[in-house]
């Protein structure tokens, strides 16, 4: 049994063919989705999704990159959405230095209130962090984040940074990229974690796992993850699936 921790499946991409994909996804092995989101409207879609098939749960939040122009309504909005049962975590929210979509200012405010919100809901945080190391650690420390754990997804530090996150209770999801030829920090990272705060996630529709690096990302492969790992680590995909399957229902509170 895997856990795909996350997946964008509201994604146009998946519009002609969103049945054959999770079809594809059970016969993987694939027993739970969360798709996250990036906004109110991807919110909703999310929330929707998981009242149409059963695999699915959903995180609710902004995305960092669409921080610029939101208002105080949204928190109230988010609060409403997380109240449906499938609703399990805040998020993604967190920082993007990479792009700087949004000036980096506004991230950060809008990545505090959602944290914010997280604690108020007692629900874990999903975190996007690219480029932004240090001040995504800053932030989670002042707001409090540790009270309410979550996880870094597509983890892409180092395993210092990882040490980082683990102390405060965060869990760290690795993806696709651990499969690359040049993943040599990620391998790292992947023998380093501790087997009971690791998760392991598809980020769908990008960043398809080596076999199929370049095309469109789907949750089957979040197996090709599993197996990756299980390498690294010397052991059995099953462990590995089976594992990260209990951390993500621990985190997210799925009995």
């Amino acid at each position: 049994m895997l856990f795909d921790t996350h997946a964008h499946l509201n994604d146009a991409k998946f519009d002609d063919d969103l049945d054959e994909v999770i079809s594809r996804a059970k016969e993987n092995g694939v027993g739970y989705i969360l798709t996250a989101s990036d906004s109110i409207a991807s919110s909703v879609e999310n929330v929707t999704l998981t009242q149409k098939y059963d695999i699915f749960y959903a995180a609710v939040g902004i995305h960092p990159h669409n921080a610029i122009n939101q208002n105080n309504n949204i928190i109230s909005l988010l609060k409403e959405f997380a109240s449906y049962p499938k609703v399990v975590a805040i998020g993604e929210t967190g920082l993007d230095y990479y792009y700087d979509n949004s000036p980096r200012d506004v991230q950060k405010i809008w990545f505090a209130k959602q944290i914010s919100l997280a604690r108020e809901l007692k629900l874990p945080v999903i975190v996007h962090d690219r480029d932004a190391h240090e001040d995504t650690l800053n932030i989670l420390r002042s707001e409090g984040a540790k009270d309410v754990g979550g996880v870094l997804h597509c983890f892409s530090g180092s395993v210092e940074m990882a040490r980082e996150v683990l102390n405060l209770g965060f869990m760290i999801s690795l993806a696709g990229p651990v499969t690359f030829k040049n993943a040599k920090k990620l391998l790292d990272v992947a023998k380093y974690v501790p087997d009971d705060m690791l998760l392991i996630e598809t980020d769908s529709p990008y960043l398809a796992p080596e076999p199929h690096r370049g095309k469109r990302n789907e949750p089957a492969n979040v197996r090709f993850v599993a197996e990756k790992i299980a390498k690294i680590r010397g052991k059995s995909p099953e462990f590995i699936g089976e594992t990260t399957t209990a951390n993500a229902k621990r985190l997210f509170g799925i009995p």
